[in-house]
């Protein structure tokens, strides 16, 4: 206890000191001086910063006022420019409309195609009719069979003894001309055929395609001119049939007058009593 005493009165003294104060208070400011202080943040009063954030709006104003308005005029254009096409140029209800009517007309196209095919033999007879199926066969390699047919049918070029020279010419250029054409039939039958499933595919993508993609009118137009182009031809084979036979006719009956004339030769030697040459 006398000891605590003692210490208690020398604190005291020292504390009543003219120097102690001042020691405390620079004690005080080391320690304020020492203490760690908090960090700035990111957007702080920090001039670096408050540069950064001026030049970031900048920017963004530039890219509002400078880009964001042409490319909105451009959009509208674009806009404009998608809103005529589907109203003036391509229009849906019209696009539809001629679809429509595409899908109508498969059918009575395909009922012409049928009645175009159908078999038109009429020969009876098994020479004729061998002839007959060569030249409706549609089939172009058919036609090195039409010589031997139109031979077998017709007959062949009298001889020298039967017919004089210029006779048996034309008789001969007479049957050229007409297998010839025939032959011309059968290849103008069957690119005729070509061109009908040509026309046929093309119909069907135009109804399949998709709105705007085509000239959906003009696509059709030009089918049905292909179409129109291969009737056309099927017509003019016709014609070119009819043709050949009539010149085949006329062959046959400068034949049958030679040999009308060879046989009146003959039973004129036999009257005569004469060997004929």
């Amino acid at each position: 206890m006398l000891q605590v005493k003692r210490w208690s009165e020398l604190l005291n003294k020292k504390w009543k000191g003219p120097g102690t104060k001042y020691l405390i208070l620079a004690l005080v400011c080391a320690l304020v001086i020492l203490l760690p202080t908090g960090a700035r943040g990111q957007f702080g009063l920090d001039p670096c910063c408050a540069i950064i954030s001026a030049g970031l709006n900048s920017i963004s104003s530039l890219l509002k006022s400078v880009v964001a308005q042409p490319l909105s005029a451009i959009h509208q254009i674009e806009q404009q420019g998608v809103t005529f096409e589907q109203q003036v140029v391509y229009p849906v209800t019209a696009i539809n409309s001629a679809r429509g009517m595409i899908n109508q007309l498969q059918s009575p196209l395909r009922q012409m195609t049928e009645l175009y095919r159908l078999p038109l033999n009429s020969a009876t007879l098994p020479t004729p009719q061998q002839l007959e199926q060569v030249l409706l066969s549609h089939n172009p390699q058919l036609a090195a069979q039409v010589g031997q047919n139109y031979t077998a049918l017709y007959g062949t070029v009298m001889t020298a003894d039967d017919a004089p020279q210029p006779v048996r010419d034309v008789v001969d250029a007479t049957d050229a001309e007409a297998q010839a054409a025939l032959k011309r039939a059968i290849e103008l039958d069957a690119l005729a055929d070509v061109e009908l499933a040509a026309a046929d595919r093309m119909n069907q993508q135009i109804g399949n395609a998709a709105p705007g993609s085509a000239p959906i009118l003009e696509a059709e137009a030009a089918a049905w001119n292909v179409r129109a182009n291969a009737y056309t031809q099927s017509a003019l084979a016709e014609l070119m049939r009819v043709r050949s036979v009539d010149l085949a006719n006329a062959s046959a009956r400068i034949k049958f007058s030679a040999g009308s004339t060879a046989g009146l030769r003959t039973t004129t030697n036999q009257i005569l009593g004469t060997t004929p040459r």
